[in-house]
């Protein structure tokens, strides 16, 4: 049994949903596989300034602090309340495709790199479309920086990337994070649709697994 965490790297509750992720894999990590899939949330057809998205999370960013007790570091709010003066442009493109190198490197740590690569972002303040960005976790998941880079400006990760796009919308995922249990080949349960407590999760986990006989 297959559990499916559809996230992206640019969505705030998703950040504020890492410690639960990350706990239940934890706790499952014997019983269930896990799976990291990115949703490719922002996609534009021509590169498009953070600013307005940057108004938008001048409110929003201090409700996902409430709710799930995550901090959003000062360099990430520093480009969040100067929208005329920062210079990012953002796109999930590259971080799923690092998001794919990471996890053949270190398939049983998905969950983990997709809470670093947010953490980056949204605590320290990495722009994401920069390669640089991920050199700081190379070492950690024991990757080589030039077969990294390499990789990171292939075609054949790309497409990866742009699959797991396709599958999350296959899998009619609306938004995110969101948590799908599979049980069997045609069957999916959805556990966790937008922000989900850890006992909430872990509830709906064991009834699903009690339910298989598990």
């Amino acid at each position: 049994m297959t559990i499916y965490y559809c996230y992206d790297a640019y969505c705030g509750w998703c950040y504020g949903f890492s410690p639960v992720i990350r706990r239940i894999a934890e706790e499952y990590k014997e019983g269930l596989q896990f799976e990291v899939l990115s949703g490719g949330m922002i996609r534009p057809s021509t590169p498009t300034p953070f600013g307005p998205m940057a108004t938008y999370i001048q409110t929003a960013y201090t409700r996902v602090e409430e709710l799930t007790g995550v901090k959003f570091g000062e360099d990430f709010l520093w480009h969040v309340f100067h929208p005329e003066e920062t210079d990012w442009f953002p796109d999930s493109t590259m971080a799923a495709i690092a998001l794919c190198i990471i996890k053949e490197a270190a398939p049983g740590r998905q969950v983990e790199a997709a809470a670093d690569l947010q953490y980056a972002l949204n605590f320290e303040g990495r722009d994401l479309t920069d390669p640089e960005a991920y050199r700081h976790l190379l070492p950690k998941y024991g990757i080589d920086e030039s077969e990294f880079y390499t990789k990171l400006s292939s075609d054949t990760y790309r497409e990866q990337a742009q699959y797991e796009f396709a599958l999350v919308q296959q899998l009619q995922v609306t938004g995110f994070p969101a948590v799908l249990l599979q049980a069997d080949e045609l069957k999916f349960y959805l556990l966790a649709s937008g922000f989900t407590d850890y006992d909430t999760l872990k509830g709906r986990i064991d009834a699903v697994l009690a339910e298989a006989g598990r």
